[in-house]
């Protein structure tokens, strides 16, 4: 029993990804304390799943704080936003200079590096780390991605490195991201990323199901063995073969109102305060509003025929449709992480985040080993879309990606991603858009001032559209 009194780590809030970390860093040799806020959940746990393992519980934190070797290593596996806070506030006074907290939960980033300049001026370390792969990948490794306070890193480490996923070359899926809040930024915009990936397939399944196909998983299953190799495709080929008790297909009983916790709604906010065109995850949040409009669409539907037109796409085009937007989707998500990086000076490896996405996350693809190269090869890469390969890529789907969304909208269904991320690669390859016309809109009616194409850029005109205003001008708000 002394053996327990020195845990390497202790971890609070035994819920199932608390759990199976939990389990996870004991399968890696380490010694870990645990506390639950009901003191019967430890006892269980104990007696249960940890029995036999280097596992001791706490029914009191100052017990739980005495087992942990210093400097002491505590890990909280709470509810984001209030729970994680009135946790740090009863740990405080049990800890000593040094000590680190980790809030390992799925909080929001302006919390963490509020918790994070809280605890420094108080001499203890904090980390906000996010980590993906729900209850599977925290059991047998999940992609874990740290920021916060760099003098906490080598403190846990090896710890986070171990027990990690790791790729296929064996790297860990694990590295440090940044200081402050960079940790749960990076996985704000992954789960952001995530939303986008799964409505992507969604609107694939879509138009294979309206188009005609009938036997949908072996389509879904050889696209997993190419270029659209994921997760998210592997387990939509195995939810296309499970059937219901009456050996229906189960999927065709689930109703199509979509939930949703929150993380890619603040991924779009985010991109909206920066100024940055995340149409696609965008896109994605509001067809899940849409979805929770049920009985809306029901009655809509009574009064609007489908389009009659017969689909003429074919498998292959459809995934090369998706292919192109999946791409522009990361595109879009690591050119927001580039200005958040900028703006917070939290100087992101944007190849090591792809590598920490390889394994153990919900969007872990085989295509993420060509984001790490892209990023490997130029540090400073603007956009993945002038990346060589990617252009390679996206030149040979153009023509199938621009069948598939004309078919759509002639068919009568809704491709909110597959549209936008066509719309953002036409808008992204133009080198003229129509912002002039709405510069001079904005100057005619509000004296908001316009740049011209023969001055130097940032000097700023106005005209007196009507001849009736005056030559004052209204300042400008630029995003």
């Amino acid at each position: 029993m002394l053996f327990f009194m020195q845990a390497d780590i202790g971890l609070i809030g035994l819920a199932v990804m608390g759990q199976n970390l939990v389990l996870n860093m004991a399968d890696h040799g380490y010694a870990v304390a645990v506390f639950n806020r009901t003191a019967s959940k430890t006892d269980e746990f104990l007696k249960g799943p940890a029995k036999g393992k280097q596992i001791v519980g706490a029914h009191e934190l100052k017990d739980f704080v005495a087992k942990l070797k210093r400097p002491r290593r505590v890990m909280l596996m709470v509810k984001a936003g209030d729970p994680v806070d009135e946790f740090i506030d009863q740990l405080v006074p049990l800890l000593e200079k040094g000590d680190i907290i980790i809030d390992g939960g799925n909080s929001h980033f302006p919390d963490s590096q509020r918790r994070f300049e809280a605890l420094k001026a108080k001499g203890l370390l904090f980390i906000g780390t996010g980590i993906s792969g729900g209850e599977e990948g925290a059991r047998h490794g999940p992609s874990i991605m740290p920021g916060g306070n760099p003098d906490a890193w080598p403190h846990v480490k090896k710890i986070f490195q171990d027990i990690a996923a790791k790729s296929d070359d064996g790297e860990p899926c694990c590295d440090w991201v940044g200081e402050g809040g960079a940790g749960h930024y990076v996985k704000m915009v992954h789960n952001g990323i995530e939303y986008g990936d799964m409505q992507l397939i969604c609107e694939a399944y879509d138009l294979l199901k309206k188009g005609g196909q009938k036997d949908l998983a072996p389509i879904f299953a050889a696209w997993n063995k190419g270029a659209l190799d994921s997760y998210l495709i592997e387990i939509t080929a195995e939810i296309l073969t499970k059937k219901d008790t009456d050996g229906k297909l189960l999927l065709d009983k689930i109703l199509d109102v979509a939930g949703q916790k929150g993380t890619g709604k603040w991924t779009g906010i985010d991109a909206l305060d920066r100024g940055m065109p995340l149409t696609l995850i965008g896109e994605a949040v509001f067809a899940r509003c849409l979805s929770a409009l049920k009985e809306e669409r029901i009655e809509a539907s009574h009064h609007y025929e489908a389009p009659k037109h017969a689909f003429k796409a074919n498998p292959d085009q459809i995934a090369q449709a998706l292919y192109a937007s999946k791409i522009i989707s990361y595109a879009q998500g690591f050119m927001l992480m580039r200005a958040a990086s900028e703006e917070n000076k939290w100087k992101l490896n944007f190849g090591s985040i792809a590598l920490m996405w390889r394994g153990g996350c919900i969007i872990r693809s085989k295509f993420l080993g060509k984001i790490k190269e892209a990023f490997g090869k130029n540090p400073k890469l603007a956009s993945l879309l002038v990346d060589p390969f990617f252009i390679g890529e996206i030149t040979k789907c153009i023509p199938a990606w621009r069948l598939v969304v004309s078919e759509g909208a002639l068919m009568g269904v809704p491709l909110p991603c597959f549209s936008t991320a066509l719309s953002f690669f036409d808008g992204y390859r133009s080198g003229q858009l129509p912002a002039n016309l709405l510069q001079a809109q904005r100057d005619y009616f509000g004296a908001h001032t316009y740049e011209r194409v023969d001055k130097p850029r940032g000097q700023f005109f106005h005209t007196n559209w009507t001849g009736k205003g005056g030559d004052v001008s209204s300042t400008t708000y630029n995003v």
